[in-house]
């Protein structure tokens, strides 16, 4: 472990709300984090739907669903991974029960067409800067964007070849976001940058999902020499 990563805080206690917790990246680092120890709470507009998803994750875990606003009141800590099209009218909709929290936001505004994936334009730079102008009163962070969502749910991938990027304003909050991608196994968190640029590690995704289509893989990123 570099001192970098020995530096970081204690997360083992935080409970985590994933919104969206529903779709394959949600449920899959609602996953990874329960096997890790935490108590994670998937969200959905419709609490049916999170608590179906938390129970096809199989006994033993401590997730568990419910509604989105309940997500984001109850847990420590909130990962937001709804798909892009809906993603500002959430967090505007959550922005009270989301008050004084790190939000963690993973989405990734992307468009496909005969040719692939590309990124789709945000007026205000990136998905992650149009979570933190719709959430004034909590501190948002960029990460996990590169996790593939079918590795996360591989029962047989014990740990991920994965650096996690880690973008945002607040040290303290980076650095709590970095410490909890280590949870999960093989995965470290590695700083990068100020909300500003977020974008270009966005838009990344869609690089990543044609090295996915042309060698048959969930390529994922490793930083060198950090």
């Amino acid at each position: 472990m570099s001192t970098q990563q020995a530096d970081l805080p204690d997360v083992s206690g935080l409970s985590i709300g994933i919104l969206g917790g529903t779709g394959d990246q949600g449920k899959g680092l609602a996953r990874r984090f329960a096997l890790a120890g935490h108590e994670v709470i998937i969200g959905s507009r419709k609490a049916e739907r999170a608590e179906q998803a938390a129970e096809s994750l199989g006994d033993g875990l401590r997730v568990r669903g419910a509604e989105n606003a309940v997500v984001a009141r109850e847990a420590d800590l909130v990962i937001v991974a709804v798909p892009y099209d809906g993603h500002k009218a959430l967090l505007e909709s959550l922005r009270e029960e989301l008050a004084g929290k790190i939000v963690v936001d993973c989405v990734n505004p992307l468009g496909f067409d005969k040719q692939g994936a590309y990124a789709l334009p945000v007026e205000e730079g990136s998905a992650a800067q149009q979570a933190a102008a719709a959430l004034p009163d909590s501190t948002v962070v960029a990460a996990f964007h590169h996790v593939s969502a079918v590795t996360l749910l591989d029962p047989a991938v014990e740990e991920i070849d994965l650096d996690v990027l880690v973008l945002g304003e607040n040290r303290e909050a980076t650095n709590t976001v970095q410490a909890l991608a280590g949870r999960i196994g093989g995965v470290r968190g590695v700083y990068g940058g100020r909300l500003r640029n977020a974008h270009q590690v966005e838009a990344l995704t869609a690089n990543l999902i044609s090295i996915n289509r042309r060698y048959k893989a969930h390529a994922g990123l490793r930083v060198t020499d950090v």
